[in-house]
């Protein structure tokens, strides 16, 4: 009889490969941008970024309407957060966009508040 501790573990396993696969794929596709890559884009500077969309939310800040998004390159992830916008055509999970503007910090987290942006086809 198999062991069903083996199957979760290799479950388990194939699920955490196929989710590095995902960022390799990813790192590979936007490091021949010429784009800062995510993980090593500083701080309080103005930047170029270019990654896939993960997720979008609609979350009130301060009492105004802000969409937020996730953007992932495979070395890290971002949260764009454009204020006074309750959607964005063409914004969406698994979409393409380079985004420029100046990063900052809130709570832990790195943030780009209103950047330009260019969907990617």
């Amino acid at each position: 009889m198999p062991d069903p501790r083996g199957r979760l573990r290799r479950s388990l396993s194939r699920w955490a490969d196929s989710g590095e696969a995902h960022a390799r794929d990813l790192r590979a596709t936007y490091a021949q941008s010429g784009d800062v890559a995510i993980a090593e884009a500083p701080l309080r500077e103005r930047v170029s970024l270019r990654g896939t969309i993960k997720t979008v939310t609609l979350r009130p800040r301060g009492g105004v309407p802000a969409l937020e998004a996730e953007l992932e390159d495979g070395s890290g992830v971002i949260m764009i957060v454009w204020l006074g916008r309750r959607r964005i055509a063409g914004i969406g999970p698994g979409r393409a966009m380079r985004v420029e503007g100046r990063l900052g910090s809130v709570d832990g987290h790195t943030v780009l508040f209103n950047p330009r942006y260019e969907l990617i086809p």
